[in-house]
């Protein structure tokens, strides 16, 4: 599915709020409240989506440049 850059703009802030919230729910599992997961395993979904929020703003932003 090809998305236009203003769209890619969009999904980059939505995936970087759900990094913040993943980071929320690790530092509440921290404090002994697990949700799901594991606190560690928030992490590393936090990392995860916030890469992919980054490489999305990259990208539309090379884009946007052209």
């Amino acid at each position: 599915m090809l998305s236009r850059d203003k769209d890619k703009l969009f999904w980059s802030k939505i995936l970087m709020l759900g990094s913040l919230g993943a980071l929320a729910l690790a530092v509440s599992g921290s404090m002994g409240s697990d949700i799901y997961l594991a606190s560690t395993q928030w992490m590393l979904v936090a990392i995860a989506l916030g890469v992919w929020a980054i490489y999305c703003l990259v990208e539309a932003q090379f884009k946007l440049r052209k």
